[in-house]
């Protein structure tokens, strides 16, 4: 079986859209400077092979970074993080309840059974001279039976 990405991403970037929090969601990590609202991004980081795996399949963790972005210079700037908060607290709440997105994975991996839980860490980053305040979301969502053992 082979790792159907396109589709994974396109699951875990339609829960964005389905918020209607963002001006856009892209289903890559963004090179330019992105849009005056909201804006979502959804790209995968890692790829690690799960104990969890069978004797002749090996299943593995597909971690995804869901980022959120939004101008750090926007007034009134006691909003920003409430806002970008609330959206998060929305993503958070709508992966956990499509757990196998749709059938597509075994599991949104909440509580970190295989490693990294579902975790959202907050920043700042600089792009094409602007200043963004920014939250990601680690997502961690296992996929069984990937890659076939054969001995």
């Amino acid at each position: 079986m082979a790792l159907d990405t396109l589709s994974i991403t396109d699951a875990v970037a339609s829960h964005a859209g389905a918020t209607g929090r963002f001006e856009t969601v892209n289903g890559h990590e963004p090179k330019n400077a992105v849009g005056h609202g909201l804006t979502a991004a959804v790209w995968a980081d890692r790829i690690t092979p799960v104990r969890s795996s069978g004797l002749s399949s090996v299943s593995v963790l597909l971690t995804f970074n869901v980022r959120i972005y939004t101008p750090a210079q926007q007034l009134p700037a006691d909003a920003i993080d409430p806002d970008m908060i609330a959206a998060v607290d929305e993503l958070c709440a709508a992966y956990a309840a499509d757990f196998t997105l749709g059938g597509l994975v075994r599991q949104v991996d909440l509580l970190g059974q295989h490693g990294q839980p579902l975790d959202v860490r907050a920043g700042y980053l600089q792009q094409d001279g602007a200043l963004y305040r920014v939250m990601t979301i680690t997502l961690p969502v296992i996929v069984n039976d990937l890659w076939e053992e054969v001995a």
